[in-house]
């Protein structure tokens, strides 16, 4: 039985589920899809272990900002960041420490 198993993630991100699911979306183009998958779609990451970095929905982190998302970068866990409903995806990605390299984030 395997001990451990490689993410070969360069990063990961924890998304709260409760503040994307109060918001209804809110993020993308259209302001429709949820924070998690609106980040994975603009940076081009692939689901799962295959993806260059982790963007993980979590149930609740007990944050619970009005109009925006707790989002905790793996890397830099002491200071979470509260992102606002259609904030840009650009700012939060490099906030986060995620830039979009074609079809590697880094």
């Amino acid at each position: 039985m395997k001990a451990s198993v490689r993410s070969n993630w360069s990063n990961a991100v924890l998304v709260c589920a409760k503040c994307s699911k109060k918001l209804d979306g809110g993020f993308g183009p259209k302001g429709k899809a949820p924070l998690a998958k609106a980040l994975r779609k603009h940076l081009g990451l692939k689901k799962g272990r295959k993806g260059a970095a982790g963007i993980v929905e979590v149930k609740c982190l007990g944050v619970c900002p009005r109009g925006a998302v707790t989002v905790v970068n793996g890397a830099q866990a002491r200071e979470w960041l509260l992102v606002p409903e259609g904030a840009d995806l650009d700012g939060v990605a490099a906030e986060l420490g995620l830039a979009s390299n074609g079809d590697r984030a880094v």
